[in-house]
């Protein structure tokens, strides 16, 4: 029986959120480099750089991902919102060249999310930044996996320092892989059991059979 308090909830693939998952959580408090696309009447309070009482056309500012997302609208401009520029043509252009080399972590915690969820908003280089994460996830992807297979009791909080938050959850998985592999080598693993669900459809089969 299980008796972990909290249950992970893993986290939405590509541009679709899995609000129940932690990550997504903190994944939509990413702030994103906005532009107003028209005046904000009341609300200036929430520009700290600025005394007036409202916020005018063309206030540049920075909005975390869930606000961006809501006011963005393809029809009615409200605001626009800008590359980071972990996301712009000259570090697309360094991550075709070796993506390995590249501290993620650094760049932002969640590269690969943050990205996806960019494709939300109309941009002309959108199809180059779809491209841009695929090619980094599927160049860093074998180092991270034989990484994990090789750094059996070993300190890899260098190595995982470097990672963005899919990288690390690929990582542990590949280490608990291979923890689960070793165990059953050494004739530790655990005892395969039936399914609860199998068990009590034996016992309704029984109980059906009995006069």
């Amino acid at each position: 029986m299980d008796t972990q308090s909290y249950l992970p909830v893993p986290p939405g693939v590509g541009m679709e959120e899995n609000f129940f998952s932690l990550d997504d959580i903190l994944l939509s408090h990413e702030r994103l480099p906005s532009r107003t696309e028209c005046a904000f009447p009341r609300l200036g309070f929430l520009e700290r750089s600025s005394d007036t009482r409202d916020i005018p056309e063309g206030t540049k500012m920075e909005l975390p991902l869930w606000l961006a997302k809501g006011l963005y609208e393809r029809k009615r401009r409200v605001v626009s919102v800008e590359l980071p520029k972990v996301y712009k043509e000259g570090w697309r252009t360094v991550f075709n060249a070796d993506p390995t080399v590249v501290d993620l972590h650094k760049m932002g915690p969640y590269y690969y999310g943050l990205g996806s969820q960019l494709l939300h908003f109309d941009s002309p280089e959108n199809p180059d930044i779809a491209q841009a994460l695929l090619q980094t996830f599927i160049g860093r992807f074998r180092r991270t996996m034989d990484s994990s297979q090789n750094a059996y009791n070993e300190d890899t909080s260098a190595l995982v320092g470097r990672l963005d938050w899919l990288e690390r959850a690929l990582f542990r998985s590949g280490q608990s892989g291979l923890n689960g592999f070793q165990s059953w080598e050494r004739g530790q693993a655990s005892h395969l059991t039936a399914s609860s669900l199998v068990v009590n459809y034996r016992k309704r089969k029984m109980a059906d059979l009995q006069p």
